[in-house]
């Protein structure tokens, strides 16, 4: 059910990108880069069709302790209900949104939101594919507390919706709504690295939690909001945004000597190292006024890019739609190529002449399945013309990759 909504809401979240970037672009306001866009909705995407295997397992443990250690039956057709829920799921991701600030273990998965140094729509889109590991601990009290599970997720759904349209320059000061609900002005804050603006505003549709708890802060007209993390990712592969963070912790966590710290690291705030480990190193810097990575790409590597990441848009919609009716193989299989394609893009966005090999082995793959088995991903058949239509779309994007890769003289760089 989750994943539908999300899907048929797609079009909406696109047509409503397009909207802000002609207003912006009216304005004179460039608020959009490509490649950082791209980025954003490539993990927006990555995060969906890996969140159809992960939000399982929270469903899945949430069912649990409903049937087994609920206190109440609460009734799913009640007004009163579901305004609870709402209002309780609210005060739940605050202090989940809160520790995955404070947390290494649980910033590991959150740090993905923020790592775009764009603040616009597709910034929104920008979702982990590693938060459903530990989060819905943090909604058990809602299950001992007995709602039904239907209510469960529909307010959480109702809560991830809305914060959708906070994520914009475009709109300003709403003065009242500022102070009540969380908007555009005070989630800007929540962005920013900025130090005055550090860890603030983690609401996710009322404001009035950090009113209470102290986190609150107005956004202040004289101030250039900076946008970002304070160690930049600095790559478009989406894996590595997703396990950056997980990569760095745990490395620390192998290399310091005491247990304890091994332990703690975990459990400690983004940036936080053991002395042993401290006393190695330099101290990290930071500058607010760094560059935004932003490498070059020629014109026929941007239209490749957007072209394939269409392509495999429509592909991650219908996987959303039909991976519950093929089996476990098959759709594990469907989403390795997925993410293998979104890998891919990133890869070329960085002028990584190494991703020519699996993106060529990527369309190699689907033009082997539809002329030997005439289907996708055996979810179904695939008729004449269109496997007519899908040979001429692999042969037109392996034209298109040794176009791209003949013309560069110079190999791109792999950070990652």
């Amino acid at each position: 059910m989750h994943e539908k909504i999300i899907t048929f809401a797609s079009p909406v979240f696109f047509i409503l990108i397009a909207l802000e970037f002609l207003v912006a672009r009216k304005r004179q306001r460039h608020l959009y880069r490509m490649n950082d866009s791209l980025n954003s909705l490539s993990l927006g995407v990555m995060s969906q069709i890996i969140g159809a295997f992960s939000k399982l397992f929270s469903i899945g443990m949430y069912a649990l302790v409903l049937k087994y250690l609920s206190l109440f039956s609460l009734p799913s057709d009640s007004v009163w209900v579901w305004i609870a829920a709402l209002l309780l799921y609210d005060f739940l991701y605050y202090w989940l949104h809160r520790m995955g600030h404070q947390t290494n273990l649980l910033w590991a998965a959150h740090v993905v939101h923020h790592q775009s140094e764009q603040y616009n729509l597709s910034t929104a889109l920008r979702q982990t594919s590693t938060g459903p590991l530990f989060g819905w601990i943090f909604y058990l009290p809602m299950a001992l507390i007995g709602f039904p599970l239907d209510v469960f997720i529909a307010v959480a759904l109702i809560d991830l919706l809305y914060q959708f349209w906070v994520h914009t320059e475009q709109i300003g000061k709403l003065g009242w709504f500022d102070r009540v609900f969380v908007s555009p002005s005070n989630h800007r804050v929540h962005h920013a690295v900025n130090d005055m603006y550090l860890d603030k505003n983690f609401g996710g549709i009322l404001i009035v939690w950090d009113r209470l708890f102290g986190t609150f802060i107005e956004e202040r007209d004289h101030v250039d909001i900076v946008y970002g993390t304070r160690k930049p990712l600095r790559s478009w592969n989406p894996l590595w945004a997703n396990l950056e963070v997980y990569e760095q912790v745990w490395r620390d966590a192998w290399n310091t000597r005491r247990w304890r710290d091994k332990l703690q690291i975990w459990l400690r705030p983004p940036g936080w190292r053991p002395a042993d480990l401290m006393a190695q190193s330099a101290p990290l810097t930071f500058d607010i006024h760094r560059p935004a990575y932003d490498p070059s790409m020629s014109k026929a590597t941007t239209w490749y890019c957007i072209a394939q990441f269409i392509l495999l848009l429509e592909a991650a919609t219908h996987f959303l739609l039909v991976y519950k009716n093929i089996n476990a193989l098959n759709a594990t299989i469907y989403v390795s190529w997925l993410v293998m394609g979104l890998w891919c893009i990133g890869g070329l966005m960085e002028r990584g002449r190494i991703y020519l090999l699996p993106e060529t082995v990527r369309i190699l793959c689907i033009l082997i399945m539809n002329l030997f088995t005439a289907s996708w991903f055996y979810s179904f058949a695939l008729s004449t013309p269109a496997q007519a239509l899908l040979t001429a779309t692999c042969l037109i994007s392996l034209g298109g990759l040794w176009l791209i890769f003949s013309r560069q003289k110079t190999h791109g760089h792999l950070p990652h």
